[in-house]
């Protein structure tokens, strides 16, 4: 492909040779510069690409893409483009090298703090359902078809989302549902398409700190791209920010939620708890109309209902029939998420990725609904990660939980006892009962061997892994498999 034919629709600067020139691949890491190949230069928070540029030069790349100034040797056959940021062209040069497959897909963008990976599983589903060939991009996993890649980053890099784009198209999928991360956003991986649908959910303080957000109002107002870069915005009405974030929007706008005045609302609200699952039925209703229809989703809570009716809307505009959303809504679980594990029919196990004290909040508030006996928690915290939010999740586990057992998470370079020392530090601010068991595995089995009729009990912060990371290794342990192994030790016990 010729080098102008990458470039077209981007402002840029040959500072030196000619963008007549052809290119035979595309790369963005080092590790992959080859001859003829057009290099962009990224500028990442560990290592910075434009210090391979003589590198590249001297592999004989037909061209690099930078936003700074670059040494290289003199006698060089080498182009050299500048732009004024090498992610954003990164976005544009990877849609143009895969032939702009997004523009021939229907892709669905979910932005917000919480709910986007449940919401991606329910629109599929449904679509599904209906009988159409949806790829899905998310923190989990991206799909295409029966292909299941474990995921990175929330948001993939431009290159690989474009590539991934690409591989769906060819896989016959028609529509992409994704979640689209205010990183992602940030750093223009989103770039270089338009989405057809932008969900938002809601937004609360998270992602703050070095390498993520400087501020609150940064985090706002990345998460309002989306819908600048959308066809139609259906967005949660009732969250306090959606008008702030919705500041500049290009996009036809949708709204949903409890409030009556929203496009799709909810009413009529019923928990349904059935021996081992939870779950919330209600009517879907729309404005300024008589009929509506029930759906029961067999996820707890109201922001299961937020979740439901974002995937709701969105399938409407693909013409889903209502007993087909019905349908679909009742058999959906999502790995990870509110994820019910049958193991008695006298308490309910349940998996959850709540890994901060804002979503552990969430969650423990919405369980206490449904009136356990005890609501027990079982989590740890993160090693290499703030300390603060240690004090912050033992302190809503106190709180909110009748009895916290306290366990080892991710410990990474830290010794597991010492973060748990920094939750007993917030724990013990509360009146909450708890006790400590550092090895995971035992501290599910204490949980399952002592659950009694009517409890909940939650296992927090691990989700969706099937790891747990220790000093750089990442070790095999799903939550599922614990389970699966922990009931078998029991009956084999019982069985003596």
């Amino acid at each position: 492909m010729k080098c102008e034919k990458l470039l077209e629709g981007l402002s840029f600067q040959c500072i030196r040779g000619s963008v007549d020139r052809e290119i035979k691949e595309v790369v963005y890491d080092s590790r992959k510069i080859s001859e003829g190949c057009l290099f962009i230069c990224i500028c990442g928070y560990n290592v910075d690409g434009h210090g391979f540029a003589e590198e590249a030069a001297m592999k004989g790349a037909a061209a690099i893409v930078v936003q700074k100034d670059v040494e290289l040797p003199a006698d060089s056959d080498i182009t050299v483009i500048k732009v004024e940021d090498t992610r954003y062209a990164m976005a544009h040069i990877a849609a143009a090298y895969f032939g702009h497959p997004a523009d021939r897909l229907k892709v669905i963008g979910i932005t917000g703090t919480k709910g986007k990976t449940t919401t991606t599983y329910l629109i599929k589903s449904i679509l599904e359902k209906a009988g159409y060939h949806v790829g899905l991009v998310g923190t989990i996993e991206t799909i295409i078809r029966d292909k299941h890649i474990p995921a990175n980053n929330t948001t993939p890099e431009s290159f690989l989302l474009q590539q991934y784009f690409k591989e769906m198209e060819e896989a016959g999928c028609e529509i992409v549902v994704m979640e689209v991360a205010s990183q992602g956003l940030k750093l223009h991986r989103t770039q270089g398409f338009t989405f057809e649908i932008g969900i938002f959910t809601n937004l609360e303080p998270d992602h703050i700190g070095p390498n993520e957000h400087a501020d609150f109002e940064e985090y706002l107002a990345c998460k309002g791209l989306l819908f600048k870069q959308c066809r139609l915005g259906i967005v949660n009405r009732d969250d306090a920010h959606v008008d702030a974030l919705l500041k500049g929007h290009t996009c036809e706008l949708e709204t949903y939620g409890f409030d009556k005045a929203a496009d799709i609302h909810a009413e009529n609200l019923q928990l349904v708890n059935k021996p081992g699952e939870l779950g919330i039925a209600f009517e879907v209703k729309r404005k300024e109309k008589e009929e509506s229809f029930r759906v029961e989703v067999p996820a707890p809570g109201r922001f299961s209902v937020y979740n439901a009716l974002a995937a709701i809307a969105v399938c409407e505009h693909f013409k889903v029939e209502q007993s087909q959303i019905i349908n679909a809504l009742l058999k959906v679980h999502v790995k990870g998420r509110i994820e019910m594990v049958p193991v008695s029919d006298q308490f309910t196990l349940l998996i959850d990725y709540a890994h901060n004290a804002m979503s552990l909040k969430s969650l423990l508030t919405t369980l206490r609904e449904y009136q356990p006996k005890r609501l027990v928690c079982v989590f740890g915290c993160g090693g290499n990660r703030s300390r603060i939010r240690r004090f912050e999740m033992g302190e809503v586990s106190g709180n909110y939980a009748d009895f916290t057992i306290i366990t080892s998470d991710n410990p990474r370079f830290e010794k597991p006892q010492d973060i748990i020392e920094d939750i007993k530090t917030g724990i013990n601010k509360t009146s909450g009962r708890y006790m400590e068991i550092c090895d995971r595995k035992e501290a599910i089995a204490y949980a399952i061997g002592h659950g009694q009729p009517g409890d909940i009990i939650v296992l927090a912060g691990k989700g969706h892994e099937d790891y747990q990371e220790i000093e750089g290794v990442k070790y095999p342990m799903d939550e599922r498999v614990l389970i699966a192994d922990i009931c078998r030790e029991l009956k084999a016990d019982s069985d003596v």
